[in-house]
């Protein structure tokens, strides 16, 4: 695991963004993504840049239950408003929220997944130390499933609501087991709110109570963090 300390959001999304464009000039062809506002410096870099991904694919780790993909909230519309509309990709995968039967389109993710591996994941970190939406207790041998957001998330999740009771409680998501497949992870994180989290995934056990700990056993993880998300690393 390779840790980069950057000044800022800013800086964090350029060095990812330089991370991408050397992974596409070794071959990556498909890229996971991510949503919320970790991301989002990532995909300013990536809008301005003359990248062209009419030939790649995008997987997204999540998306939530019961929000119809032009819903101001939903990860499609986020993607489209932050990325796609400007860069779009030859196929863009995201969970469908509105599935009559989540359990046959968790199947079905885990099967575009199978089809599609994952050359560049993207990932942020939640305050729990959830990665995708996979909450602490979530096995690390989960593939796509339907998880109850804990209450934790859905309060970090409700400023982008008009109020708490908005914020939706289920969402479809990637699994441990299924990013960890990913042959590139880069993971972001900023603002001292996240600095325990950061700790724990680092140096801590690598345990399912933590679920971005289990990034310790992959062969290719890059962090990049400010100095309030570092502020807990031991300084060496």
């Amino acid at each position: 695991m390779k840790v980069i300390h950057v000044k800022n959001q800013v800086e964090g999304g350029q060095v990812a963004f330089s991370l991408l464009k050397e992974a596409i000039a070794n071959g990556a062809k498909t890229l996971g993504l991510a949503t919320g506002s970790t991301p989002l410096a990532f995909y300013n870099e990536v809008v301005a840049s003359d990248l062209d991904f009419s030939e790649m694919t995008s997987i997204n780790l999540d998306e939530y239950v019961g929000l119809p993909k032009d819903h101001s909230q939903s990860y499609n519309y986020f993607m489209k408003e932050h990325l796609f509309n400007d860069k779009p990709f030859k196929e863009s995968f995201l969970p469908n929220g509105l599935a009559t039967n989540l359990a046959e389109e968790t199947k079905a993710y885990d099967k575009i997944i199978a089809n599609h591996p994952i050359d560049f994941q993207i990932l942020g970190i939640g305050r729990n130390g959830h990665i995708g939406f996979n909450e602490p207790g979530t096995s690390f041998e989960m593939t796509t499933h339907v998880v109850n957001l804990e209450e934790s998330t859905i309060e970090a999740n409700s400023r982008f609501f008009e109020t708490i009771n908005d914020v939706p409680k289920q969402a479809i998501s990637m699994g441990i087991a299924s990013i960890m497949l990913s042959k590139t992870i880069v993971l972001m994180a900023f603002g001292k709110d996240k600095a325990e989290a950061i700790k724990k995934m680092v140096s801590g056990p690598v345990s399912e109570d933590l679920p971005a700990s289990i990034l310790q056993k992959h062969k290719d993880v890059v962090v990049i963090v400010d100095e309030e998300a570092a502020s807990a690393l031991v300084k060496s």
